[in-house]
């Protein structure tokens, strides 16, 4: 059992739970992920290691509530366990030797490029972080996102912030005013990761997107997360998650992820309403 340690709501959406998990946290690196299941009943899902603390032994996941797992999970309160952990897996992400780097998050997906941000800022990178989110009131992990970057901008669909106009915006405005970046990392919505790939792709930069797939078992062994990548067929849990973003196929990646949304919403709404 994996028992619960912290608990904080991030916004109205996103719920951030520690969690006693001591082997996972002596071993974990940006970048990888694990695969939790909160009861004998309930699916295996992947989240993304936020943070690991092997002097407290713990690791820390951020999760949007969008299915009937999630919200499951955001039952349990500090005190209560998790039935299975298991991790990390996936592959690291390789951050030495870059001296200049955009890390773009869209929504969500800031907790995701959280872990990465601070790794380049542990290595003596220059950081600057572009965060978005459709109105002021989801933003999240403002603060810990300013700690790790020599620069944020927090952009918001609406303006409501003071800041309106979308990630690609700022990235391209920075582009356009000579910012020159080795490395450009963009991590939330599949739409997002394109649009920052598409932007990146004219300039040549290295661009790295971590994708999420449907997955089951994380170990390479069933294929449901399979992608295709440069012409050739890549499974995200063992080959990634992490994969160049101008070789990723966007069309196929897209059609297969929202292939069981209306399952997923039912599934989601019958918990939700008892049934």
């Amino acid at each position: 059992m994996y028992k619960i340690v912290n608990k904080q709501t991030l916004n109205a959406f996103v719920s951030l739970i520690e969690i006693e998990a001591p082997l996972i946290a002596a071993k974990g690196k940006a970048g990888q992920f694990i695969i939790l299941r909160v009861n004998e009943t309930g699916e295996r899902i992947p989240l993304t290691l936020a943070d690991e603390n092997p002097e407290r032994g713990t690791i820390t996941i951020m999760y949007q509530k969008v299915g009937k797992t999630t919200e499951l999970l955001d039952t349990l309160q500090i005190g209560d366990s998790l039935l299975d952990v298991v991790g990390p897996l996936g592959k690291a992400t390789e951050l030495e030797g870059y001296r200049r780097v955009a890390v773009v998050g869209g929504g969500v997906g800031c907790a995701i490029a959280y872990p990465e941000a601070k790794a380049l800022h542990r290595l003596g990178a220059h950081v600057d972080m572009i965060a978005g989110f459709r109105n002021r009131d989801i933003i999240m992990l403002e603060e810990e996102l300013s700690k790790v970057s020599t620069r944020l901008f927090v952009m918001t669909d609406d303006g409501s912030n003071g800041n309106k106009g979308f990630v690609t915006n700022k990235l391209q405005e920075l582009l356009d005013a000579g910012e020159s970046y080795d490395l450009v990392i963009a991590i939330g919505p599949l739409p997002m990761m394109r649009a920052v790939a598409n932007v990146t792709k004219p300039y040549k930069i290295p661009t790295i997107v971590s994708m999420n797939p449907i997955m089951i078992d994380g170990t390479g062994m069933c294929g449901g997360c399979r992608l295709t990548v440069g012409g050739e067929t890549k499974f995200a849990c063992v080959d990634g998650p992490e994969f160049d973003a101008h070789q990723v196929d966007w069309d196929e990646a897209m059609k297969r992820l929202s292939q069981y949304k209306e399952e997923e919403h039912e599934c989601r709404m019958a918990f939700l309403e008892g049934r």
